[in-house]
């Protein structure tokens, strides 16, 4: 048994070796033939794949060549057709240059024509001048003149002559406009008048505020005149209290302060209590409702003319014209009539009736603070327009509407043009002795300084000037051109309303007596 084992065991011993190496060697013989087999396919996908090359390689040698023909058949076809064109061009420069040289011949026998007509002139002007010399000595020896007289004694007639053709042209053709010209400025100015009424205010430097009884005055006065220092002191007024029954008299030359003085007597007056104490109450209340009434009449005023937007400063600025005058004329009314006007005009001729009267109711708004601030109230209504923003045109014409500055747009022309109708009207404005008797000699003194005149009148209230000349310096057509210069200078030298007319008269008198 144990031998059976042992024989087994060796037999196992010796079975697995030769077994592994009986295995080995199949499995090599059969990874051999794989080899050779993957070997044998290998060769065939390179031959394949050398074919398939070679076969590629050809076939891109044939596109290649082919392109190859095409391009040169394509630039040799480029070729002959540049050349074809070449030859024109030069076929063409040819042409050109056998055109060029004909024309240059052409041009050649031209200039040797020219040349010898060029001597020929030169002859002829030789001669035309030799000969007009020889006709001027003749004149000259007829008529015994030389020939600067005749030149000058030729220019003098010349000038006469011209001289009265051109004074009948000027009075023709000024006739004519001015007849255009008033028939339709007077359609258009009536128009505006008829339809713009407006009241015209005078007013003093003094108000008068009457009493109940002569006994105020007493009361007014207050023990040792301290009541009546309160109020002037509180006011700037005076108080006059004279011999007039049951009446005082403030006087001052602001018409806001005699405003302010009035309202305060007034209420001291109705109230009884007249102290120092309860004046600067009163008149503190009253300066309070002046600003309010200022405020408000420059608020009527934009709403009667129909402007709205302007600046709550320029609003209370207008209302403070309703206590400045002009030539007894109230501002704030003239603004007003001035505003309406100026919309009325411009409806008239087409253009914006809203910023004509806008800048016809600002248009003295410098009056306003002229007398608190230095400069003309043009300058200062032109700074205060600019401050607040107002419309260019709007500025223009409130510092063109006295001649200023140039007016910019027919808006600025057409405020120059009602403001003067509203100062021009019948007892808008009064003036002083001194300033009417300096308007009328100034009048008369333009007149006399133009040569020819004798004597000169204004007549009319300065409405009319009558120019008397010297019949032997003045001839009828020096006439036009004399009231013609004697207007330009009136307008350019004076300051007026309205207008002025210039008469010039010229009369011949012959005396003799019978003996």
């Amino acid at each position: 048994m144990t031998t059976i084992v042992i024989t087994a065991a060796i037999c196992l011993v010796i079975a697995i070796p030769l077994t592994a190496i009986i295995t080995n060697g199949y499995r090599k013989k059969v990874v051999d033939a794989k080899i050779g087999s993957a070997e044998d396919k290998a060769r065939e996908i390179i031959d394949e794949a050398l074919k398939t090359a070679e076969s590629k390689k050809r076939e891109a040698l044939l596109e290649a060549k082919e392109e190859n023909i095409r391009n040169k058949n394509e630039l040799e076809r480029e070729i002959k057709e540049r050349r074809a064109e070449i030859q024109r061009s030069e076929r063409r420069i040819q042409q050109k240059e056998e055109n060029i040289d004909k024309k240059s011949d052409a041009i050649e026998k031209k200039e040797a024509s020219l040349s010898q007509k060029e001597d020929s002139l030169n002859k002829m002007k030789e001669e035309v001048s030799r000969l007009n010399e020889q006709r001027v000595q003749e004149l000259e020896r007829i008529s015994g003149l030389t020939s600067d007289q005749a030149k000058d004694y030729l220019l003098k007639i010349v000038e006469d002559d011209v001289k009265l053709e051109t004074a009948k042209l000027i009075k023709e053709m000024e006739a004519r406009a001015k007849e255009e010209a008033d028939k339709k400025a007077k359609e258009v100015v009536i128009t505006a008048i008829q339809k713009c009424a407006a009241d015209h205010v005078s007013e003093a430097t003094i108000s008068v505020v009457q009493l109940p009884n002569d006994e105020m005055k007493g009361r007014i006065i207050g023990r040792e005149g301290r009541n009546i220092r309160t109020l002037e002191t509180m006011t700037g007024v005076d108080l006059i209290i004279d011999d007039t029954p049951e009446a005082v008299i403030l006087s001052g030359f602001d018409p806001i302060r005699r405003e302010v003085a009035r309202i305060a007597l007034e209420k001291l007056i109705v109230d009884g209590r007249i102290h120092p104490a309860r004046i600067e109450e009163t008149v503190e209340k009253a300066q309070k409702e002046v600003e309010t009434m200022i405020k408000e009449e420059g608020e009527a005023a934009a709403l009667e003319v129909g402007v709205h937007g302007i600046h709550p400063e320029l609003i209370r600025l207008l209302g403070k014209m309703k206590f400045r005058t002009s030539y007894g004329q109230n501002v704030l009314r003239h603004s007003v009539e001035v505003a309406q006007l100026s919309g009325i005009l411009a409806a008239e001729m087409g253009l914006d009736v809203r910023l004509a009267k806008r800048a016809g109711l600002l248009h003295d708004i410098g009056k306003a603070v002229d007398h608190e601030m230095e400069g003309s109230h043009v300058q200062l209504g032109t700074e205060l327009c600019k401050k607040y923003k107002e419309n260019a045109i709007v500025v223009n014409a409130v510092e063109a509407h006295h001649g200023d500055v140039e007016p910019q747009s027919l808006i600025a022309c057409i405020v120059q043009a009602a403001d003067d109708i509203s100062a021009a009207r019948p007892g808008a404005r009064r003036e002083t002795l001194e300033t009417y008797t300096t308007r009328l000699k100034q009048l008369e003194d333009i007149s006399n300084n133009f040569k020819g005149v004798d004597k000169s009148f204004a007549i009319q209230a300065g409405r009319e000037i009558r120019v008397m000349v010297i019949p032997e310096q003045v001839t009828d057509a020096d006439m036009v051109i004399l009231a013609r210069d004697i207007s330009k200078k009136i307008e350019d030298e004076m300051e007026y309303p309205g207008q002025i007319k210039v008469n010039v008269i010229r009369e011949s008198r012959v005396t003799d007596y019978a003996k």
